[in-house]
């Protein structure tokens, strides 16, 4: 998958967008922040899982591996909507904040 973080942030919206339609959620302005540290919170729990010091719940590596992943995709996705929501320029900001050092 080779895509831009505009087209990126334009499919999770889309999505978001029939979550929301589905779920009857109103997504106001601190929304996305909330969900964002939820996801977070569920990335942190299937780390600790993997790492011996989370409940395994009867999962093989495999199913925890998985579901970090989804995590990991869920807190990106919340980011980006989050950004969005913000009018935050992702590309802008990690040029400046971190790709200039690049050029040093």
């Amino acid at each position: 998958m080779n895509r831009s973080l505009a087209e990126l942030t334009a499919l999770v919206a889309q999505v978001s967008d029939i979550y929301a339609e589905r779920n009857d959620i109103d997504r106001d302005d601190d929304w996305a922040i909330l969900k964002l540290q939820e996801e977070l919170g569920e990335l942190t729990a299937e780390h600790l899982r993997l790492s011996g010091r989370g409940r395994r719940k009867d999962q093989d590596e495999e199913t925890i591996l998985e579901a970090r992943e989804d995590e990991a995709a869920d807190l990106l996705a919340m980011l980006l909507l989050y950004a969005r929501h913000n009018s935050i320029d992702l590309d802008k900001a990690l040029q400046r904040k971190w790709f200039r050092y690049l050029s040093e």
